[in-house]
């Protein structure tokens, strides 16, 4: 869910995530959990949707939470897209590719 989103940004400004994001990276001693590094970004191993965005077992729950560096972060989003981490479409994986190149003929 965009953090546009009222309820998702109400969510990230509350105290009790905040509280909760401080606990996981300390209970992770502050390392990326894939691999190692610095982790910088509480992230949600379940994705949040508009249906359990109140749910505190799946936003709070430490079991659906995952410390990552930014750039393991940034594989996490992007790998299941069509986009890799420096945001170019992957060309092996998107249909938009095949698109791309019949409009340049």
């Amino acid at each position: 869910m965009q953090r546009s989103n009222p309820a998702v940004a109400k969510f990230y400004n509350s105290p009790e995530w905040k509280k909760v994001r401080l606990a996981y990276r300390r209970y992770r001693f502050g390392l990326c959990e894939r691999c190692g590094r610095a982790g910088e970004i509480v992230h949600h191993k379940k994705y949040i949707t508009a249906k359990d965005i109140y749910n505190p077992n799946i936003t709070l729950n430490f079991n659906n939470l995952e410390l990552l560096c930014r750039d393991c972060h940034n594989k996490e989003h992007f790998e299941q897209n069509d986009f890799t981490v420096d945001g170019e479409l992957k060309p092996e994986s998107s249909s938009a590719f095949e698109l791309c190149k019949v409009f340049k003929k």
